[in-house]
């Protein structure tokens, strides 16, 4: 029999205890589940993780395998000293998928104008004609699992499509450019920038006024990797002096953003409450259990973070 610790808010309990245990059990993987405290620390098995749950000390799980997160973000546990299993996070395919499409309908969006005819209810017939994909130059920046998806996407539809990341990437149809010193030329371009990079020290502040400045000028910014990759007070004087014509951000450096934040009344400013890329609880309950049952056959556990890069 597996044990699973679930150190989650008891609404994720009960939305993901099920599904996972029914996914195991179509793998022949027999399992029981708990909230901290149902389960004897040294009988634990696996730890499915989500941020919020009251586990901090994760030693004492002396048998655990691995901690398997359900976000695909995992800044606020992979610092934590205790924690000396291995940890997993979420990639699955619904959250791809959600992903994408939340990237090509703001980038089409932000492409084709539209705003101008939804908010402005032109009194005039006024046609303004968008060039065609082909012509408009959008940069991806992060080529992990869910930016490849989505440059990928982008390019298909026709979109000259530039990815950023860190290390050497290939990806058919998307120029690919890595490194700290390629990143000016990738945002020189960028008609439409697509942030998806996670947190790292690295990352943090990334785009502040200097790298914000290099931008086209009237570039539309979407930002769906994490709050703190733009300086706050950089983009909205960006977006006061016309250098970025509006951000849409999904991420916030505090969430829910506080209601006093001049995001919410600045008119640049589209905001997206973190839906962007939400983990699907059915296609996350057969992702957990296909990394169980690779552990349990002794296979290497999939998408094991890197402590040393954060991701």
């Amino acid at each position: 029999m597996i044990r699973l610790l679930f150190n989650v808010a008891p609404d994720l309990y009960a939305q993901y205890r099920a599904p996972i245990l029914d996914a195991l059990r179509r793998r022949d993987l027999p399992a029981e589940a708990g909230l901290p405290g149902d389960i004897a620390p040294e009988a634990v098995d696996y730890i499915i993780h989500a941020t919020g749950g009251p586990v901090t000390d994760f030693g004492v799980f002396t048998r655990a395998r691995a901690v398997l997160s359900l976000w695909a973000g995992v800044e606020k546990i992979v610092g934590n000293r205790t924690l000396t299993q291995p940890l997993c996070r979420m990639v699955e395919s619904g959250l791809r998928q959600g992903m994408v499409e939340w990237v090509v309908a703001h980038t089409l969006r932000a492409h084709l104008g539209t705003d101008r005819y939804v908010r402005e209810k032109p009194v005039t017939w006024t046609q303004h004609v968008p060039p065609l994909a082909t012509d408009r130059s959008v940069t991806v920046l992060g080529l992990g699992e869910l930016g490849s998806a989505a440059a990928t996407t982008l390019a298909g539809l026709g979109f000259r499509v530039t990815g950023w990341a860190r290390h050497a990437r290939e990806i058919a149809g998307v120029r690919c450019l890595a490194g700290a010193d390629r990143l000016p030329e990738a945002l020189a371009t960028a008609e439409i920038l697509v942030a998806i990079l996670p947190e790292t020290p690295d990352t943090i502040n990334l785009l502040d006024a200097k790298r914000l400045a290099l931008l086209p000028p009237g570039s539309c910014i979407l930002n769906a990797g994490r709050g703190s990759l733009i300086d706050d007070t950089a983009l909205i004087a960006a977006l006061d002096r016309g250098q970025v014509a509006n951000a849409t951000l999904d991420v916030f450096r505090t969430e829910p953003l506080p209601a006093d934040h001049p995001f919410w009344s600045h008119p640049g400013v589209t905001i997206s409450p973190h839906v962007a890329a939400a983990t699907r609880v059915g296609t996350a309950a057969e992702a957990i259990a296909d990394n169980i049952a690779r552990s349990q056959s002794g296979a290497p556990l999939l998408h094991v973070v890197d402590r040393t890069q954060s991701y």
